[in-house]
């Protein structure tokens, strides 16, 4: 049987807690219901009896504690709420906890946010992550040993797992049944919890906030040009001799202050402007691809789909009801 130690830390987000639990107590109830025996054994495991959640609003009991759990399999890390660094500091105990059990072989998965605390390990130096797109540029400054990846919904490294922003911690968990109790396990908790399987990107979700909280000027003013002027046609020469810089010197500058390189951010900040025209506009494709400074259709629609994952006319009918 598997152990899995559901962590209840300080500031932890509810659902994040009851899912999993619910999830893998579920699987447990198929096996029972088909004449098997439970696969996992399933513990809220924190460092007091009762922690109180979300300003005292809930309070989660927990099974044991943490000094009582000698030996685990799989650690799930709940998404986390408040100030990140704040929160990260209330939870310090855990690190050593989740870092010991996994050099005894243990898993550990990070639900949205939460991978903050599996990447304050350290076990994720070195390797990628998932984690909510909204928090992407405040990962990469706390932790700029572990390769982000935005538009992904679950990454596997060597035993550690992640997922991608806030109800999409569904599909890890759906990963992590299949991995222990089979494809057919898996396609009936889908099927009984209404979830779509196998959902790889997050990427439709993803609204860009060019990066700006860096000190480099010079850079900042060009991310506001650019934002400023997206019906134009920019390009990477134009801003470098603007802001008197040389071509590459500004292109490794840029990368470093956005994790963008500046055609990238050109195309990240067209694709944000085209989104909202398609999300509550009547206009249609081609008008919206002339608006953010596109005049060839196939190569805005290319870039658009890079981004987002969809088409135009995929996202346009996703999400404007009256498209």
């Amino acid at each position: 049987m598997k152990h899995i130690s559901i962590l209840i830390t300080n500031e932890a987000v509810l659902a994040s807690i009851a899912d999993p639990r619910i999830m893998f107590t579920g699987v447990n109830d198929f096996l029972e219901a088909a004449g098997k025996p439970p696969l996992f054994n399933v513990q809220l495991v924190g460092t007091q009896r009762e922690v109180k959640l979300h300003g005292g609003l809930f309070s989660v009991h927990t099974d044991a504690l943490l000094s009582e759990v000698k030996k685990t399999d799989l650690i799930i890390i709940p998404a986390i709420s408040g100030d990140i660094k704040t929160t990260l500091k209330r939870n310090e105990v855990f690190l050593p906890w989740i870092i010991e059990q996994h050099q005894n072989g243990a898993e550990a998965a990070s639900l949205c946010i939460g991978a903050f605390m599996l990447a304050a390990t350290g076990l994720l130096d070195g390797k990628e992550c998932s984690s909510h797109w909204r928090t992407a540029n405040e990962f990469r400054e706390m932790f700029p040993k572990v390769t982000l990846v935005d538009d992904r919904i679950v990454t596997e490294q060597k035993g550690l797992y992640s997922s991608g922003g806030a109800t999409s911690y569904w599909n890890l968990l759906l990963y992590l049944v299949e991995k222990y109790a089979g494809r057919d396990m898996s396609i009936m908790a889908a099927k009984v919890f209404a979830l779509e399987i196998d959902r790889k990107s997050q990427s439709p979700f993803i609204m860009f906030n060019g990066q700006k909280t860096h000190e480099d000027e010079p850079i900042k003013k060009a991310q506001e040009f650019i934002e400023a002027n997206i019906a134009e046609r920019i390009s990477v020469e134009d801003l470098a001799m603007k802001y008197a810089i040389g071509k590459r010197h500004f292109e490794r500058r840029f990368k470093k202050a956005t994790n963008n390189s500046p055609l990238e951010y050109i195309q990240r900040v067209k694709i944000e402007a085209a989104k909202k025209h398609l999300e509550s506009s009547r206009k249609n494709v081609n008008e919206v691809m002339y608006d953010v400074g596109y005049s060839d259709t196939k190569a805005f629609r290319t870039v658009f789909k890079k981004i987002t994952g969809l088409s135009p006319v995929e996202y346009r009918n996703k999400y404007n009801k009256a498209g």
